[in-house]
């Protein structure tokens, strides 16, 4: 299954992309496990992890961890963003 990995705001400045299309290995099926994935990769990474207030869209709507991927979809990840 292959999908479109897109990072907002501060997160995608500590990571150092914007995105990516990213094949995703068997057992990778939902947003928390896709997490993990991308936390195994190091260092920076650790962050889609460690913050809880992270949070996902799937196909630019917001989701829960438990949200299910399917080949094709686009996750988004950023972290709360206030403005005035």
């Amino acid at each position: 299954m292959t999908i479109q990995l897109l990072y907002f705001a501060s997160l995608r400045e500590a990571l150092g992309v914007s995105g990516e299309e990213l094949t995703l290995p068997a057992g990778v099926a939902d947003v928390a496990t896709l997490r993990k994935h991308l936390a195994a990769r190091g260092d920076a990474w650790r962050a889609l992890t460690q913050s809880q207030s992270l949070r996902a869209a799937l196909n630019q709507r917001m989701v829960g961890p438990e949200a299910a991927i399917a080949d094709g979809d686009e996750v988004a990840f950023f972290p709360p963003v206030t403005g005035g």
